[in-house]
């Protein structure tokens, strides 16, 4: 059945001022504003894992999909935030790879994002059979086969691209969101709804929150002044 009721987020977000060389933190919480649908109701929806008892028996109940993972207070987390047109400056990758964790049949993180020519290393905690199908559009797509033996098996994106998505063609319930950034202005949202963004000069910025299901939104934010900002997007 169509879930006709509408979603809510609410952006708060502030940069505050950390040196006197006015480098500041950009720091907010996206919070869940809509009463929130049952268990196996509306668009959220358990996975079924049954077509696999592999996978069905590394859990004790249902798993819930990452598309809504919610927090006291319904603080919403796998939202990703960026800064829309940042500081001018290059940036170089870090050596260290942004990990990507197939563990219980589920990828951890469902939402990341690496900075171009930054390695993203898939990993596999499971012991069983999976392959990571990348579906990117201005990158090369890969398609990397993960057999028991494998742990892990690491890709590099060379363009910057839009979150996109990766799939597991052996377990299609499986899917996490991947963003390939030029700077490193953007954070992931946790459990608890908050991100944090280091390193921006004083100014005033357009922040973006992109969730999978409630959509896109901006909202202007100046240093020190708090800012807020609510969408509503129609249920799926």
């Amino acid at each position: 059945m169509r879930h006709r009721g509408a979603f809510l987020l609410v952006l708060l977000a502030s940069l505050a001022l950390a040196t006197a060389a006015f480098a500041g933190t950009l720091t907010g919480t996206i919070t869940y504003d809509d009463k929130v649908p049952p268990p196996g109701a509306g668009p959220f929806k358990p996975i079924q894992m049954d077509a696999d008892p592999a996978c069905k028996a590394k859990h004790e109940g249902p798993v819930p999909l990452g598309e809504l993972v919610l927090g006291s207070g319904n603080t919403l987390g796998n939202v990703f935030v960026q800064v829309k047109s940042p500081p001018a400056g290059n940036h170089t990758p870090p050596a260290t790879p942004v990990q990507i964790d197939q563990n219980g049949c589920v990828y951890h993180p469902h939402v990341a994002g690496v900075l171009v020519g930054q390695a993203l290393l898939f990993k596999n905690s499971d012991g069983i059979l999976h392959n990571v199908h990348g579906l990117p559009k201005q990158n090369q797509q890969f398609n990397i086969g993960m057999p028991p033996t494998l742990k892990e098996k690491a890709v590099t994106l060379g363009k910057p691209e839009p979150l996109f998505t990766v799939k597991c063609d052996v377990h299609p319930w499986m899917n996490a969101y991947v963003a390939v950034m030029s700077h490193p202005y953007f954070a992931v949202t946790g459990e608890d709804g908050k991100f944090s963004i280091d390193g921006l000069p004083d100014g005033t910025y357009e922040v973006e929150a992109w969730h999978e299901k409630l959509g896109t939104q901006t909202v202007s934010v100046k240093a020190g002044e708090p800012a807020k900002v609510s969408f509503k997007i129609p249920g799926k």
